[in-house]
Formats: structure tokens, C-alpha cells, sequence
């Protein structure tokens, strides 16, 4: 261990980590790729560890036992968070990722596209003829808050509530969240449950063409007031031809309770990461000015621009797993029930992995970066942050070629994502 890393726990990290965590994550790399930070817990930064620990088969995602200390059993918070897909093993994880990916197949994404599209531009309207313009909250934190809300179908006019609901649940998923952090996520929760028992009540009552709404979709698979699913994966507006109500495969119902937490967790996965991705982005292309006069020239380049936003600077950061099992890394062996903290952003800079990691190539070629994970646990909503992605700063570099940073970025203070509060910029 050097002098650089000793000592180091995320409960503490300096301001200068948060400002720019990557030369800490490369010292620990170097010099402790397992390093200690506390009792029975572990931080990963190299890449074939966070790898390794995704997709192993003793690494559990459930949170009953990190969550009841942290948040206070059956507290909104702690009930949210041990129900939502993120935070589950099976086979309430299976049930959940399930009714997930069904509503979010490609033939979802693909009918997506076009409203993206005229959200963006309606956006990018505004903006025209403006000196100047904030592009967290003028342009990137627009856009997954709408889009969860079409999918879901929350009536425009209700929809102000969200963003804010989303940060102050998320927020309590810091190392260490004060009191006061903690309050506004549990308020945030229990506001959210009651607007949400609401619209399922109105929309059980007046359902929309499931097709094209998520929470329409979830309900209509439904026995005896339960969402479940045919033998085939589909969802209908009953059970399926041949069963009794009350009879569907065992182990498939979503409980109400599943339903709704499962419905917050959408808005709050789909609007964190798809602003910090945006935000982290933009940014990064504004301080490598070749990287986006490159895009401007080369607009193909979109796809691959984003897989490298996404790796150069990761909205999540960290993530987590406990041991069931023990687990042989890089430089030591842990035993089972320690608690792993997996350096989603220093993986994404390993140097084993990707080569000059520091530097912003918008073709870059392979690029199997983690910042949606691996294996069971892997994003469930990567291809509509993709989707949103590709298509804002698209279309943003597009409309504004001569686009510049017009003061000093605030950057969001927390550890476990990665964005900004306000990014002030020339159009």
C-alpha cells in the first residue's frame, strides 16, 4: 500500500477525489486493487475483478442485511430499496428483470425513437436563439423524465415531482447519507408510493394499449389483483386461455407492494444515469474539443461515441455485492459474507483493459466497459439510456457546431454517481 492509498474509505473521500477520483483509482490499482475499507469490506478498482465479481455466481445482490442498519427495517427507504430489481437476488430479482424486459424489448425501444427524437428537438428549440444555457438542467434532465413518463403514461402535469423524488431516494444510497438525507428519502418514498397507488388505481379502471405503456403492460398481467405472466412471457389482459384466475406459474406474481416499488425504480434508474450521461459527456467532449469537432465531422461515429462516454466517465461509479461464498481476486482471497464495493470507474480506466484509458476516443474499438454491468444484473434499461443518449448529443452537436463551456461546471458532490448539478454553456 502507498502513502497515496493508505488510509482512503469512501465515507471520508476529499473533495479532490470528487472533483477527479481517477488518479486515487489508479494508486490503488497499482499499489492495492483489493484495498480495505472497513471491517469485512472491500473496494475493487481493476478491471478483471469488477468483471470477475459481476457475474459470479457468490456474489449477492440482496441488501437486507447492509440496508436494515443503514436505512431502519421496514423505513420507506429500506422497503424500496430491498424491493427494487437492482437490489435483488432470485427469485424476486427473475420475476422483477421478467416484466422488465418485456416491456422494454427492442420493439419498445424501436417505437420509442421517434418521440425521442421530437423531445430533443423541442428542447433544442428553446435553446435556439439563446446566448447561454445550463445543459443539466435546460437540456439533459429533461429528457429521462419525460421518457419514463411516457412509458409509464403519467399525465404532463404531474410529472414535477419526479426528478426531485428520484435524486432524494437515490442520494440515500451514499456511503455514509446525514440524517437529514435520509429524511428526505424516506418522505420522497412515501410520496411516491401514494401518487403511484393512484394512477394504478385509474389505470386498472381506464387501461392504455399495453403495447405502448409500461405500467398498462405490468397491470393486465395481473391475477386476483397480482401481476404475473403467461406461460409464453407475454403479457395480457387476463389470464392466460386454459387457467383460473389466481393460477399463474409459481413464484411469477409481482405483489402490489413489487409492483410500485418496482415503477419508482424505473423513473429513478432511467433519470440518474441518463443525466449523468448526458452531462459526464457533453462535458468530456467540451474539454477534448477534438473529440467533438471529430463527432460534428463524423456523426456515424455517434454509437461508439457513446459506449466511450459512457466508459471515460461512468454515471455510477460504485457499485455493490456481498459473498455468499468465498472469492479468489487479483491479490487476495475474501471470505464469505464481506462486503464488496466494486470501482465501476476505475475499471473503466484499467490500463490491462483499454488502452491510453485517460484519454477520450470517440471510435474506440473494442470496448467492453462495465457501466452497466455484466451478466444477470446487467442495466435492465441500458438500451433506452443508449437510445436517449445517442439521440440528444447527436442532435445537440449538431444544432450548436460552435457549442462551448461558458464558465465553471458544479459538479454533484456524491461518491456512487457521477454528474453535475449546473454545466453553463455558449450555444
Amino acid at each position: 500500500m502507498s502513502l497515496e492509498t493508505a488510509g482512503f474509505t469512501l465515507a471520508n473521500a476529499p473533495p479532490e477525489f470528487i472533483d477527479n477520483p481517477y488518479p486515487t483509482y489508479a494508486a490503488l490499482r497499482q499499489h492495492d486493487p483489493v484495498h480495505a475499507i472497513g471491517p469485512g469490506q472491500w473496494l475493487l478498482t481493476r478491471y478483471d475483478d469488477v468483471s470477475l465479481l459481476y457475474r459470479h455466481a457468490g456474489a449477492s445482490s440482496d441488501k437486507q442485511r447492509e440496508f436494515g442498519p443503514k436505512f431502519g427495517v421496514g423505513t420507506p427507504l429500506h422497503e424500496h430499496h430491498t424491493t427494487s430489481l437492482v437490489f435483488s437476488d432470485p427469485p424476486l430479482h427473475t420475476r422483477v428483470r421478467r416484466s422488465m424486459m418485456g416491456a422494454l424489448n427492442q420493439r419498445a425501444i424501436a417505437r420509442m425513437e421517434a418521440g425521442v427524437v421530437a423531445l430533443v428537438n423541442g428542447l433544442l428549440d428553446r435553446l435556439q436563439g439563446r446566448a447561454q444555457a445550463d445543459l443539466i438542467e435546460d437540456f439533459a434532465a429533461q429528457i429521462p423524465v419525460e421518457v419514463i413518463g411516457n412509458l409509464l403514461d403519467v399525465p404532463r402535469d404531474e410529472r414535477g415531482p419526479l426528478r426531485a423524488w428520484s435524486l432524494a431516494i437515490l442520494s440515500a444510497l451514499e456511503p455514509v447519507p446525514s440524517a437529514d438525507v435520509l429524511a428526505r428519502g424516506h418522505a420522497a418514498v412515501s410520496d411516491f408510493l401514494a401518487y403511484l397507488r393512484t394512477l394504478v388505481a385509474h389505470r386498472r379502471a381506464h387501461p392504455n394499449d399495453p403495447e405502448v405503456d409500461v405500467l398498462t403492460r405490468l397491470i393486465q398481467g395481473e391475477y386476483d389483483g397480482e401481476p404475473t405472466f403467461s406461460p409464453q412471457g407475454a403479457f395480457g389482459a387476463g389470464p392466460p386461455r386454459g387457467r383460473e384466475p389466481g393460477l399463474g406459474r409459481p413464484g411469477a406474481r409481482l405483489t402490489e407492494t413489487e409492483l410500485l416499488h418496482n415503477c419508482i425504480f424505473l423513473l429513478n434508474a432511467g433519470h440518474e444515469t441518463t443525466t449523468n450521461l448526458i452531462g459526464n459527456g457533453m462535458h468530456a467532449l467540451l474539454a477534448q474539443r477534438s473529440q467533438l469537432e471529430r463527432l460534428q465531422r463524423e456523426p456515424a461515429l455517434i454509437n461508439t461515441a457513446v459506449e466511450e462516454l459512457l466508459r471515460f466517465e461512468s454515471p455510477l461509479q460504485l457499485n455493490n455485492r456481498q459473498l455468499t461464498a468465498p472469492i479468489a481476486l487479483s491479490t487476495r482471497e475474501l471470505p464469505e459474507g464481506d462486503f464488496v464495493t466494486l470501482g465501476v470507474g476505475a475499471a473503466n480506466r484499467d490500463p490491462a483493459q483499454f488502452a491510453e484509458p485517460d484519454s477520450l476516443d470517440i471510435a474506440r474499438k473494442p470496448n467492453l466497459h462495465v457501466a452497466f454491468g455484466h451478466g444477470a444484473h446487467a442495466c435492465a434499461g441500458m438500451n433506452v439510456a443508449r437510445l436517449e443518449a445517442r439521440i440528444a448529443i447527436g442532435a445537440l452537436v449538431a444544432r450548436f457546431p460552435r457549442l462551448d463551456a461558458a464558465g465553471p461546471a458544479r459538479r454533484d458532490r456524491r461518491v456512487r454517481f457521477r454528474g453535475f448539478v449546473h454545466l453553463p454553456v455558449r450555444l
